[in-house]
């Protein structure tokens, strides 16, 4: 069965977590079933929209699965985290923007799953945390490294150790979110975001997307040195080509009596 829906919609791919009656938990399969639709669809759109069914976006690991995996040892818990680790790593690999759309619970790995995006749109009433601790867990989505990355040392340890809920407001002051948006508007405002990046020039959003990511990993020098590479091979191509002549020729045109 699919627990991960995913589909074309024009120049967006929009992926679907589908366990709505588990509150989409994370399982052995969704982990492998959400990187093959992340890498499946990046070649054929422009933006990816991955949301939950159901109203929830995930409320982390199935104990459940968990508790099945744990009789078996060590490597069946292994495939568990490993699938889901692989699919939160594939976004950053992929060109194209990958935008969370969170509302309703996003704990644990669900929480992980948001940090992993490259935008996260966060419902107005959405209840985020990392709640690990508080069921004597350690993360394994990630978050003792993106999040330390994402909003700081000192926050990011006193809410892994904590399990403290986050608002919405908090996500964004954080740097954990892009924006906060209202509950009535949230559908229609989530299209309107992925609509007007899905119009950008797609070689320009990747190459500025993997700039990004490489720099977390490189000295500033060498990322700079990166930077100042790459804005000349993307001027010597038709793509950046494309985008001067376009803004030179409205300049003519304003200027012309």
């Amino acid at each position: 069965m699919s627990v991960v829906e995913a589909v074309v919609d024009g120049a967006i791919g929009r992926i679907m977590l589908n366990r709505p009656e588990a509150m989409n938990a994370i399982t052995v399969a969704l982990g492998e079933q959400l990187e093959t639709a992340l890498r499946t669809l990046a070649p054929q759109v422009r933006v990816i929209v991955l949301r939950g069914a159901g109203g929830n976006f995930s409320v982390g690991g199935d104990f459940h699965e968990l508790q099945q995996l744990r009789e078996q040892g060590r490597d069946a818990m292994s495939e568990l985290f490993g699938n889901f680790s692989r699919a939160c790593s594939a976004i950053a690999e992929l060109d194209v923007p990958v935008i969370a759309a969170v509302e309703g619970y996003a704990m644990a790995g669900g929480f992980e799953l948001m940090q992993s995006a490259d935008i996260a749109l966060v419902h107005a009433k959405a209840k985020l945390a990392d709640t690990h601790s508080n069921h004597g867990m350690v993360p394994g989505g990630g978050s003792t490294q993106r999040l330390p990355r994402l909003v700081g040392r000192q926050r990011a340890l006193a809410h892994i150790l904590t399990g403290d809920r986050l608002s919405a407001d908090q996500a964004v002051a954080w740097g954990l979110a892009y924006r906060a948006l209202p509950a009535d508007t949230f559908d229609a405002d989530v299209d309107a975001f992925a609509e007007a990046l899905a119009a950008k020039d797609p070689v320009a959003l990747g190459r500025s997307k993997q700039l990004v990511y490489a720099g977390l990993r490189l000295p500033l020098a060498d990322g700079l040195s990166l930077e100042h590479r790459t804005v000349l091979d993307h001027l010597s191509e038709d793509s950046g080509g494309t985008g001067i002549d376009e803004f030179t020729n409205k300049d003519q045109q304003r200027s012309t009596p």
